[in-house]
């Protein structure tokens, strides 16, 4: 304000002293304002420009009250023109105070009769645009007077779709105005110029807002642009939330830095916690890391890491994604200057994952867990910067001579360009340099005295291992998580930190060797989610050949010594589950199963069997053909027993997946000997696995091959149930039958199939459930009762079609009813009777 009125004192001395000398010509524009006597005097004379005043007018800027230097050029001043482009202007198109002489007609007429004749030509100054019309602006401060009163009545009258051509206009005119009150309402209106501004527009407006906020200075903007944001933070339209949001984060860079950690800070807090449109939450997220890339105030650390966390957990996976590719990076990177990194985020982070182990042992809150670990793995980037920027060779690093080329391949590829560990150094050659001398010092001398590096070794890198241990394995999402986690931290940090820091580490807990088979706290660990974490996210994070032959010896191993322990397999399949998703490990994970064919303990070919199971549905028919069918065709001839009955799943699951003809007659081939062959017939086992696996594929199973297969042998297998004296035996197989035809149940069934097998089939069952499980009886009946009707209405209604089983055993509400009553079979036999009664 102080330079604002030394500015304008200084404006009134120039227009107080007169000098001879003409500015520009002899003839200027008027101020239709002036006295006559003033305009005579001053027709002879002209107000003089400075020295400075010309030096500003040359550059084409404007200095501003604030003192800031404007890029604005002055468009309607003469100072915007060169001086050559001046003097060939013609004289009347530049502006002056001098009096411009009009010749006057050599006659007589009165004054009083010129005035009476020329008020015939119709002019009109009364109103409010005839009074700006006929006031022609004379200085740079006029001309902003002028805008400032009309812009107010411009707006409202130009189309929605064309109003951010005002943007200039409106940001020059508010930026330039004398009046506080004029400069607020010009503030106003751009906030509201556009009703729901697009994104494109709202970029525009967001540019006008930087634009003047570098114009004017970090003190007019928190006390012009930001109480515009203030007003519209709940607005009913998300658009002009979502601008305030944007606003905050553009102008960040622009305001006192203790707004930017107190009122800025909250009103992002406050958008965060309470807005219900994911779009404006997504933009507070970034513009709350742009703020935590200026914020310097310590205190507010607490604040941010209480941000983020809420920030991690929101329901949106767009704000979710923003966080990592934006607040999360900007707010470990302050992290990192506080020395919080490896003392603070990265052990709470720890530590609340270990908490939420302790207190989800029946039942683990995946959601929070993935939260949590995706953090840390975000984070990955910038610990590997801090351990290169606190080497011990740190100092060495200068930029000189050539400069060794980074692999492609050499680091993940990262979510955004604030997790590039090269933008988080400062630059690629930098961080060429800090890896040459980084492998150099871990292969020549050793980790002794850098704390950053030893830090990740002996504390990270163990409880990390304790956590793996303490997942379920069976949580396949927990596990591809934390094998995820494994493969960016051990490419980020390197090869030679994988085979020396992280492998040993794995393999000091595995303790992989024969030793171990009777001991229970050897075999304890490989049941754990540390095999398949240390096979799928450390193994293979490098494909060199060496790496992939350690990879097959470490599964082979794993499959051996589960076998021969008797051991639950779920960390082996855990391990084909997650390798197989990837085309690539096919080849390699066929090898390991062919070392468990040719084994010589039927314990691991029974192991292997099984493991085929899993891996037929990600592969491709080519190779099933070529390298599965035949090593379970081999195990199908095995002399043990329990080998050939392990491989029935695996041929179950091809007759789901694969397509080619040829290949689905094999497998039938193979799966009728062991249902005809005299030699399978007292075997129990066999035929429970079989009926197991028709209920598992039938539904998805090719058609063809569940009518002329499936329920054929499922009616015989019934058949002969009938005939079963051992009891036990007997309901195992009817339990195993009855789920069967439960899921064949919503399977396309031609009425000749249903009259010939399904039919008999359904009545063999409930003769066996008569005697051994009358509640499963009851709904037996009621099936059939319901398949007989249908079968009746059907051959009156379409004597010559196939018919839908689905359709024909039950209405939407009967069906309905029978899934709901499947798992309450305990309930009354009297309930029961009425599962499959019609509405009346």
């Amino acid at each position: 304000m102080e330079q604002i009125r030394r500015l304008e004192s200084e404006m009134d001395i120039l227009k107080t002293e007169q000098f001879t000398t003409p500015a520009v010509g002899d003839s200027v524009q008027p101020s239709l304002t002036q006295s006559s006597q003033k305009e005579s005097e001053d027709s002879r004379r002209s107000p003089i420009v400075n020295s400075s005043d010309q030096e500003k007018n040359k550059n084409g800027h404007l200095e501003t009250p604030g003192g800031a230097d404007s890029s604005i050029p002055k468009e309607n001043s003469t100072g915007s023109f060169p001086k050559k482009e001046r003097e060939e202007m013609p004289p009347s198109s530049i502006p002056s105070k001098t009096m411009v002489h009009f010749d006057q007609p050599n006659r007589k007429l009165s004054p009083a009769f010129h005035q009476a004749l020329l008020s015939f030509c119709r002019m009109s100054a009364d109103s409010r645009l005839g009074s700006e019309v006929s006031r022609i602006a004379d200085s740079e401060k006029s001309v902003m007077l002028m805008l400032g009163r009309c812009l107010p009545h411009i707006v409202p009258n130009v189309l929605l779709a064309k109003r951010e051509e005002l943007i200039p206009l409106i940001l020059c005119t508010a930026c330039l105005h004398p009046e506080p009150k004029e400069r607020d309402q010009l503030l106003h209106i751009l906030f509201n110029l556009i009703k729901r501004p697009d994104d494109e527009q709202r970029q525009m407006i967001l540019t006008g807002c930087v634009a003047f906020a570098r114009h004017v200075g970090p003190t007019r903007v928190e006390a012009e642009l930001l109480p515009q944001c203030w007003e519209q933070i709940n607005h009913k339209y998300p658009e002009r939330r979502l601008l305030v949001a944007e606003s905050c984060g553009a102008l960040a860079p622009y305001l006192p830095k203790e707004i930017r950690s107190s009122l800025v800070l909250s009103m992002l807090q406050q958008m965060l916690m309470e807005d219900k449109a994911d779009l404006v939450r997504e933009a507070v997220i970034k513009s709350l890391g742009v703020i935590m890339g200026y914020i310097d105030d310590p205190d507010k650390y607490q604040q941010g890491f209480e941000l983020l966390l809420s920030a991690l957990g929101d329901p949106s996976e767009r704000v979710v994604s923003a966080t990592h590719q934006v607040f999360l990076p900007a707010y470990a990177a302050w992290t990192t200057e506080l020395g919080n990194l490896q003392s603070h985020l990265i052990p709470t982070l720890l530590n609340k994952i270990e908490k939420l182990l302790r207190e989800g042992e029946h039942g683990l809150d995946e959601h929070k867990l993935h939260m949590y670990l995706s953090a840390l793995q975000s984070l990955i980037p910038s610990l590997f910067a801090v351990v290169l920027q606190n080497a011990p060779f740190s100092s060495k690093a200068k930029l000189h001579g050539e400069v060794p080329q980074i692999e492609v391949t050499r680091f993940p590829r990262p979510m955004s360009p604030l997790q590039d560990v090269s933008t988080i150094i400062g630059s690629r050659e930098q961080l060429a340099v800090l890896l040459q001398l980084y492998d150099y010092q871990l292969e020549h001398e050793g980790t002794t005295g850098w704390e950053s590096l030893l830090w990740v070794v002996n504390q990270l890198l163990p409880q990390l291992i304790e956590i793996v241990g303490k997942i379920n394995v069976t949580s396949t999402a927990c596990v591809h998580e934390f094998s995820r986690f494994f493969w960016r931290l051990c490419r980020t940090f390197g090869k030679i930190f994988t085979n020396t820091k992280v492998k040993p580490q794995f393999q000091e807990i595995l303790r992989l060797s024969e030793e171990n088979i009777d001991s229970s706290s050897g075999n304890g660990v490989l049941t754990k989610a540390t095999v398949p974490i240390y096979a799928t996210g450390v193994l293979t994070c490098y494909i060199q050949e060496e790496d992939r032959k350690l990879l097959v010896g470490f599964l082979e191993d794993v499959m051996t010594l589960l076998s021969l322990s008797h051991a639950p397999l779920d960390s082996l399949k855990a391990s084909f589950v997650e390798l197989g998703a990837n085309p690539a490990y096919h080849e390699l994970l066929l090898t390991v199963l062919w070392y468990g064919v040719v084994h010589t303990s039927a314990l691991v070919r029974c192991t292997a069997a099984r493991m085929f199971e899993l891996l037929v549905k990600g592969v491709n028919e080519t190779l099933v053909a070529q390298r599965v069918v035949p090593a379970l065709i081999t195990l199908s001839s095995d002399p043990e027993i329990s080998v050939r009955i392990a491989t029935i799943p695996a041929f179950g699951t091809i007759m789901e997946t694969v397509i080619q003809r040829e290949l689905l007659e094999r497998v039938k081939m193979q799966l009728a000997s062991f249902l005809e062959d005299p030699q399978y017939q007292d075997q129990h086992s066999l035929h429970t696995e079989v009926i197991r696996t028709f209920g598992r594929v039938g539904p998805n199973a090719e058609p063809r091959f569940r009518d002329e297969f499936v329920i054929p042998h499922l009616h015989k297998l019934a058949l002969v149930n009938n005939l079963q004296i051992v009891d036990s035996k007997r309901l195992d197989i009817a339990i195993h039958l009855f789920e069967a035809y439960s899921a064949l149940s919503c399977c396309f069934i031609s009425e000749d199939l249903m009259v010939n097998h399904f039919l008999p089939g359904l009545r063999c069952l409930r003769t066996d459930m008569e005697h051994l499980s009358p509640e499963h009886e009851v709904i037996l009946s009621s099936m059939i009762k319901e398949c007989e009707q249908k079968v009746e209405n059907k051959t009156v209604q379409e004597p010559q079609g196939s018919m839908s089983i689905a359709a024909s055993l039950v209405s939407e509400d009967t069906k309905t009813k029978f899934l709901n009553k499947m798992g309450q079979l305990t309930t009354s036999g009297a309930m029961l009777a009425n599962v499959f009664q019609r509405k009346k």
